[in-house]
């Protein structure tokens, strides 16, 4: 009997997983594992690429070479469908946003003496004092240290987070949980956002983000269109990710002369496909409804907007009837109640984009028994080295 385990697969939880099913933390596929548990590296095992793996929660499997990366997140998109009795007709080649490309990041800080600004470690509230980021975008990454120095300077007690994100014009930031006290607290902010080149910076004291710099208005390109960029609004986590998912709207929904895009957010997929059809963006999010709607009066594009909460009132089936084809994106949380108006109505073409296969799994079995079938299915790997995987899917009738 061989002294030694060989890690077989990656569970969902980032673990390497043998044969008899021991779970070990940190090992790759081809890793040996010794009864003490004394992991030796195979050829899928690759040095971190940062100084702070595994401490800080932001990545789960630096370990992992980029090939096992990519086949643990085809496995757990595969997997959630097979379990749920989905057979995809065909699983298309597995997008992974390469390193330096997250566009967008909430850090969690510390204020005051020895002020700290990171993500947190695994299964705790302390913060990863964050001095290197291979997975952020440059421009984000070169405002932590400049941002500990400020929250040091401002003195007081307690924590705060940090939210970042990439504009046309910049970096916007937005700090949460942050109560400023007094005129020189107001310049303090005001002098970081000018030397620092901030596209806008707000503070959310917990009434909501009131704004200390904005020099013009901040904006994000999606599907060639710039729009506004209201406070808090959803963007896909790198541009190359949601350049991928939207040629595959593009591309399954070709030739559709209308198509209504649920939980559209700011439209990134609505002004994608309004060069090819008629759009209807529904959205519940008021900010980012009514950003939609401006930006496409202004380019005169054949999007029209919707604000409605489709969890409370999703399209009903008579609605959905209008339509040649529908794409959803919806929460983590999926979309039930409106897979099951989807599933009764005479849609010939789904496309759905989901950050969450579990729910998009149930949500899936919903169609397939309403008729539909899973013609394609690709996973997406768009926060690097986390477990954390999504998908794009096409269901035809």
């Amino acid at each position: 009997m061989s002294e030694f385990s060989e890690i077989v697969r990656v569970a969902a939880k980032g673990d390497g997983v043998t044969s008899d099913g021991r779970h070990v933390p940190l090992a790759a596929p081809g890793d040996r594992v010794a009864a003490d548990g004394t992991v030796l590296a195979g050829p899928h095992h690759a040095d971190p690429p940062c100084r702070h793996f595994p401490q800080c929660g932001g990545c789960q499997l630096q370990h992992l070479d980029e090939d096992s990366w990519h086949a643990f997140v085809t496995a757990r998109v595969v997997n959630a469908a097979t379990g749920h009795e989905l057979v995809p007709e065909e699983v298309l080649t597995t997008w992974c946003s390469p390193p330096a490309s997250r566009r967008r990041a909430t850090l969690h800080a510390i204020r005051g003496k020895g002020a700290a600004v990171g993500f947190r470690e695994q299964g705790s509230h302390r913060i990863v004092d964050q001095r290197e980021c291979p997975v952020l975008r440059p421009e984000l990454q070169a405002l932590v240290g400049p941002l500990r120095e400020l929250l040091e300077a401002l003195g007081g007690k307690g924590g705060c987070d940090v939210h970042l994100a990439l504009a046309e014009q910049g970096v916007v930031c937005e700090l949460r949980k942050l109560e400023v006290d007094g005129l020189r607290t107001i310049e303090r902010l005001t002098e970081f956002a000018q030397n620092h080149g901030l596209a806008r910076l707000t503070v959310d004291q917990g009434y909501g983000a009131e704004t200390q710099w904005e020099p013009e208005p901040a904006t994000v390109r999606l599907g060639g269109v710039s729009l506004g960029l209201p406070h808090d609004a959803f963007l896909q986590p790198t541009e190359d990710g949601e350049a991928a998912l939207l040629a595959d709207a593009r591309e399954w929904l070709a030739g559709a002369t209308t198509v209504a895009d649920l939980f559209a957010g700011l439209g990134t997929f609505a002004f994608g496909l309004a060069g090819q059809s008629k759009v209807l963006a529904v959205e519940a999010a008021r900010d980012s409804h009514l950003a939609c709607r401006a930006a496409a009066a202004v380019q005169g594009l054949p999007v029209h907007a919707l604000h409605r909460d489709l969890f409370r009132t999703p399209l009903t089936t008579s609605e959905l009837n209008r339509f040649g084809a529908v794409l959803l994106d919806p929460p983590r949380a999926g979309a039930r109640e409106q897979c099951a108006q989807l599933a009764a109505s005479t849609v010939e073409r789904v496309v759905y984009i989901s950050c969450n296969p579990s729910s998009w799994a149930r949500d899936a079995r919903q169609l397939v028994e309403g008729g539909y079938r899973l013609a394609k299915l690709r996973p997406i790997g768009q926060f690097r080295w986390s477990t954390h995987v999504e998908l794009a899917s096409l269901f035809v009738r």
